[in-house]
């Protein structure tokens, strides 16, 4: 979003207007002298990589239950009054960019008015936008919409108090549309998250932000519906809501019938572009997930299961003797992924992980997704009329996974080879989606960084990497390993470019990524 009117108009992104990460020593007393000196001064040293490590941010959560007796008061404004001074206006700014092709020269500069009151030919105009933001914690965190502050040079936040302060950027998710903000301010006023897995639909709830960049308004409504995937991101389970929710309400609060953050407004379904009683949220538990792991770790990492899953219909629910249609059926299982170690097999469905009932098959991703890499995960399964408990070890998402991990090391001082290019590993959807015949075994390229050197020599999402430095891989964690001590910062790759649509191109080439005079 850049501006107020750029944002109205970028909302179909989100609306949809038609439909809507030694030797010893010889002398022992010599010896015995260092190893005391050694173990002394371990102590230090952790002491010294738990202070360098980020502390986490100071969260207000309250995750009782809200009392339904279907009782409600002459007025709100308790709850309102307990809100609003933890929901913030965030503006943001664009420098001017040179544009291509104009002249700062061009005798034509005499029609386009004063110089001095518009900017310079050869300039693109400075953008601007607002939106909404919220107060999480007493040390100044806060969260709002990835689409609000994307692209963004300059963010500023003004509080309910009229104060405003620049903001800095600490992270965002463009998988959840989440962003994480810091401000530094004394007396601020954070907000309380609820546990959002315990809405219920018909929960009375408020929606406060910034519409339109008019000041902070409150709206109210219901929870319409719970668990909605409807834009198109990776990670969705959106709450919508009833309560009129317009452009600038983007990164503003939802909360409930007591003051408590449930969501994270993001979206809405529209014809006309404004309110039309359909709004969407992110829920607060997944919004607290993103902000901790920006915050503590610089990235936000994902579990990794290794399966295909889809939803249980009628017919396979009949099929497979299944009494319901909650869970998920597994109908791939890629090779030497944690679930085919762990015994899983296609055909399972999968009804529960650590205890939490299963819905569907965004409920499966939604929840693996949530258990940190190297974690264990306890899978209730079904399989042939039977039920077992599986213990999964889960990994990082491949595609979550940059070649050169320690790229976003802080501490890193050799930052590997390959920066900026995202990797996953094949299977049955991204060969459908590519078209990648199966005779081709190496890992799929999801994400390369506009000029970077590896962009620069022609590496492309979709393009498949089979050999790196003459050595065949076949698997994510392969390629990484080849690049995070290389030997120099040159790198040859052999890559198979998928033909397009409609037949043309395609075939197997080399590439020399040169990345010696990177910084």
């Amino acid at each position: 979003m850049n501006n107020a009117e750029s944002e109205i108009s970028s909302q179909p992104v989100r609306e949809q207007r038609s439909r809507v990460e030694a030797r010893w020593l010889r002398w022992p007393v010599v010896a015995l002298a260092t190893a005391t000196l050694f173990l002394g001064a371990i102590p230090s040293l952790r002491a010294k990589e738990d202070a360098d490590k980020p502390t986490p941010p100071k969260l207000q959560v309250d995750s009782k239950p809200l009392v339904r007796d279907g009782n409600l008061p002459r007025s709100f404004a308790p709850v309102v009054q307990k809100v609003s001074s933890s929901v913030v206006q965030v503006y943001t700014s664009t420098r001017p960019r040179p544009m291509p092709g104009f002249n700062q020269e061009d005798p034509f500069n005499f029609f386009f008015g004063n110089p001095q009151a518009q900017p310079r030919r050869g300039q693109a105009p400075r953008q601007q936008g607002a939106g909404s933001g919220v107060i999480v914690s007493s040390d100044g965190y806060l969260l709002t919409n990835n689409h609000v502050i994307e692209g963004a040079d300059d963010v500023k936040v003004k509080l309910s108090d009229g104060r405003e302060v620049p903001a800095k950027v600490v992270g965002r998710d463009e998988k959840t549309d989440v962003a994480v903000l810091k401000i530094t301010a004394e007396e601020l006023s954070p907000a309380t998250f609820a546990d959002s897995d315990r809405l219920e639909v018909g929960d009375v709830v408020f929606a406060v932000g910034n519409p339109f960049g008019i000041g902070q308004t409150v709206t109210m409504g219901i929870i319409s519906a719970t668990s909605r995937a409807t834009f198109g991101l990776p990670y969705e389970d959106f709450i919508q809501t009833d309560a009129a929710i317009n452009p600038g309400n983007s990164g503003g609060a939802l909360v409930d019938a007591d003051g408590r953050l449930i969501g994270i407004n993001t979206a809405i379904i529209s014809r006309s572009g404004g309110n039309q009683g359909i709004g969407f949220a992110i829920p607060a538990n997944i919004a607290r997930d993103v902000l901790e792991a920006l915050v503590t770790d610089g990235k936000v990492t994902r579990g990794y299961l290794g399966v295909l899953p889809q939803d249980v219909t009628p017919a396979l629910a009949r099929k497979l003797d299944l009494k319901d249609r909650g869970g998920a059926i597994l109908s791939e299982v890629t090779p030497r992924s944690p679930a085919e170690k762990a015994g899983l097999e296609s055909g399972d469905v999968v009804t529960e992980v650590n205890g939490k009932p299963i819905r569907d098959a965004n409920h499966l991703r939604l929840e693996v997704a949530r258990v940190k890499p190297g974690q264990s995960a306890s899978l209730r399964v079904r399989r042939d009329g039977d039920t077992k408990l599986v213990k999964v070890t889960v990994r990082e998402r491949p595609e979550d996974q940059e070649l050169s991990r320690s790229n976003g090391d802080r501490e890193s001082t050799d930052p590997g080879t390959l920066n900026g290019v995202g990797v996953a590993d094949l299977n049955a959807q991204n060969r459908r989606q590519y078209r990648i015949p199966e005779r081709i075994k190496g890992v799929i390229v999801t994400e390369v960084e506009e000029g970077s050197p590896s962009w620069e020599a022609g590496l492309r999402a979709g393009d498949v990497i089979l050999e790196l430095n003459k050595k065949a891989v076949e698997s994510a964690e392969e390629a990484v390993a080849l690049t995070e001590k290389p030997k120099d910062k040159t790198t040859l790759l052999k890559v198979y470019t998928p033909a397009t649509a409609n037949g043309a191109g395609g075939g197997t080439r080399f590439l020399v990524v040169d990345e010696s005079n990177s910084k």
